[in-house]
């Protein structure tokens, strides 16, 4: 999912998207924020579940062979490994036996079909569905940095009381946990009350246009468009992800940011560098990419950054909480002085103010073959993450009014999607979500809805073609911020024993499920 590290931090940091432009609206007056309503959203005395009865040990073996299996998406999409994914088919079959005798399994995908769709019927079919997602590719290890690993990143080593290797963290261990999760409720002779449908990506790392968007299509063929409640990954259980906050914190996505990555490109005559001309189309791609990049979008506040402040805000510095309720309390339309200093303040660090508007990053320039030679033509990428309000439509104008320059050529060249809806962060779907996470891992942390400024593929659901309330979770601990600099980093890995506690929170989560 792109990069993801810098993509949490970000969301650590603050996470936003659309509503108020700062310079439009007049201004409310401080002190219409009554903070006597501004009061703690926590879950209180939530009684903690008794540690899964499972064989750890065996599922610990399971998950580390899994890692083995090199199941990589690559950005260029001829660079793929079908027997990794086939092989990994297979071991699926074989570890978890009780799954493929119950649940319906079938392949789908286009053009290629290597994503994983089960359906564990339910007992009641006039409940709606639920689905539960994870994806089994997972980003490559750039050859510069395997001597820096301390285990080789696909061996599945177990060592030092963790499973290491690339995956583990994104997104095999979730993946792995839920189907321990079903594997253990079928050996029990459990069967939920509404059907549960796993859907297990093949290209997530990538958008995935030929694994879940196939998905979300087949979904829509057979009139199931209605869903209960969707599980999606997201952000991990991680000490001080968010500044203010040092304890234990679960972010739990609402919303994401769209994305788009556009290719802009110039033709020229080339010919000999010893007879150039007055400006090269290297100079005139540099010159578009400047005029881009000055044309930045507005700063905004959406509602999915109002409620993760309405949950966050009272956890936090106390002289700063008339500012925080300020944001949560907002009416979209208006700005109040106290907005503008919220804006101010996430203005001033590069990740945060991308978390609250459509962000511009040039990420690749590609000109040029000799020093000696000038070259045929010159190209550019150039993503964009957008919040909702800056479709890719718009997107598109917003570019060539910035550059006004005929001779570059601008192309969509990714999966790209507009920015989703939010989901209800004040329901029963969500407070079933935070209970069940304070049943795994008891009440000493702060659980929030959060802004996703990356993505994952959950997204195919957030649209208006489907009635479906999409969670984000990552339902593992990590120890501290440093720990997550192995997702999609180096000798990425998770604790042995938390790999049963994202067993336990799925099996438990199934129960909830039933009295949703």
């Amino acid at each position: 999912m792109k990069p993801k590290i810098k993509s949490l931090i970000a969301a650590a940091v603050i996470i936003g998207m659309v509503s108020c432009e700062t310079k439009t609206k007049e201004a409310k007056t401080p002190e219409t924020i009554n903070l006597d309503d501004f009061t703690s959203m926590q879950m209180k005395d939530v009684e903690q579940v008794a540690p899964l009865d499972i064989d750890l040990e065996a599922a610990v073996q399971r998950l580390s062979k899994g890692i083995t299996y090199k199941t990589i998406s690559n950005q260029d999409r001829n660079d793929f490994d079908p027997k990794a994914f086939d092989g990994y088919h297979e071991f699926l079959l074989k570890a978890y036996p009780n799954v493929h005798k119950t649940l319906k399994r079938e392949i789908v995908g286009d053009p290629r079909p290597y994503t994983l769709l089960y359906t564990w019927e339910g007992k009641d079919p006039s409940l709606d569905p639920a689905l539960f997602y994870a994806h089994q590719d997972v980003v490559p290890v750039p050859d510069d940095t395997k001597d820096r690993w301390k285990v080789d990143p696909f061996a599945g080593t177990v060592k030092d009381g963790y499973i290491w290797g690339r995956g583990v963290l994104d997104d095999k261990g979730q993946l792995q946990g839920m189907l321990e999760a079903v594997e253990k409720r079928i050996q029990e002779g459990w069967q939920p009350a509404r059907t549960i449908y796993f859907l297990f990506g093949q290209d997530e790392e990538v958008g995935g246009p030929e694994g879940a968007e196939q998905v979300a299509k087949v979904f829509k063929e057979r009139g199931i468009t209605k869903f209960a409640y969707v599980a999606d990954e997201s952000y991990m259980l991680v000490p001080g992800i968010f500044p203010g906050i040092p304890g234990n914190t679960a972010l739990i996505g609402i919303a994401q940011k769209g994305y788009l990555s556009l290719e802009l490109s110039i033709e020229g005559q080339g010919g000999h560098s010893s007879e150039p001309p007055v400006q090269s189309i290297i100079g005139i791609l540099s010159e578009a990419i400047v005029k881009l990049e000055n044309a930045q979008f507005p700063y905004r506040i959406d509602p999915a950054i109002r409620a993760q402040y309405r949950y966050l805000g009272p956890e936090m510095d106390k002289e700063k909480q008339p500012m925080f309720a300020a944001v949560a309390f907002g009416k979209d339309g208006e700005m109040t002085d106290l907005e503008k200093q919220f804006i101010e303040e996430m203005a001033k660090s590069p990740f945060t103010q991308a978390s609250i508007r459509t962000s511009i990053a040039t990420t690749m320039f590609n000109a040029g073959v000799k020093d000696n030679v000038l070259p045929n033509s010159a190209s550019a990428v150039v993503n964009f993450r957008n919040m909702a309000g800056d479709n890719i439509e718009s997107i598109i104008e917003h570019v060539k009014k910035a550059i006004n320059d005929d001779r570059i050529s601008i192309k969509d060249i990714s999966a790209s999607i507009n920015a989703s809806s939010m989901t209800d962060p004040y329901g029963d779907a969500y407070k079933m979500t935070e209970k069940t996470i304070r049943q795994t891992w008891g009440n000493d942390l702060i659980v929030a809805p959060v802004y996703v400024s990356g993505g994952s593929d959950g997204k195919w659901f957030m649209t208006s073609d489907f009635d479906a309330p999409v969670y984000g979770f990552r339902a593992i601990q990590v120890e501290n911020m440093e720990e997550t600099k192995g997702f999609h980093g180096i000798n990425e890995r998770i604790l042995v024993d938390e790999h049963g506690k994202t067993i336990g929170f799925f099996y438990q989560l199934f129960e909830n499920l039933d009295q949703l």
